[in-house]
């Protein structure tokens, strides 16, 4: 269930609030197969489920964009704004792949606003999202998710 701010005023002074987890998401070679065909990255390690058994990881594993770009999934289950005209993704920091995930695992996300401040007519916020990994000590990877949000007039 998403943490609610009835306005991007209200994101002011929430620095700290832990937000989450999400449910889990089991992460299958067919999605991997159709990030590759997407990403025009088809490396062995993630495709070749054969030759993957004998590989450092015992199988295919996903892609760490792909692993990324699946925080786009997670966060409007992790946050919601709400009495804004519009808003921007602004970007990332601080990206790190922390832990393969292999094919067949479950992954969610758990969040934390980071900062909060005024910006452009706007309020921007950084949402450090953390995706974890079903069964392990050790995240798959951490992002800073950057989002401006817009006022209503």
């Amino acid at each position: 269930m998403a943490t609610v701010f009835e306005s991007p005023r209200d994101l002011i002074g929430a620095e700290g609030t832990q937000l989450g987890p999400t449910g889990w998401l089991r992460i299958t070679q067919d999605r991997v197969d159709g990030f590759a065909e997407v990403t025009e990255d088809r490396q062995w390690i993630h495709v070749d489920v054969e030759r993957a058994k004998d590989g450092p990881f015992g199988g295919t594993i996903a892609h760490g964009y792909l692993t990324m770009s699946l925080v786009n999934f997670f966060l409007p289950q992790l946050i919601e704004v709400r009495g804004f005209s519009h808003a921007v993704n602004i970007g990332a920091d601080g990206l790190r792949f922390l832990s393969p995930v292999k094919v067949g695992s479950n992954i969610r996300g758990v969040g934390e606003i980071v900062s909060v401040e005024e910006k452009k007519g706007g309020y921007q916020s950084v949402v450090r999202v953390t995706v974890e990994i079903e069964g392990s000590d050790k995240p798959a990877c951490v992002v800073d998710t950057i989002s401006r949000y817009y006022p209503e007039n």
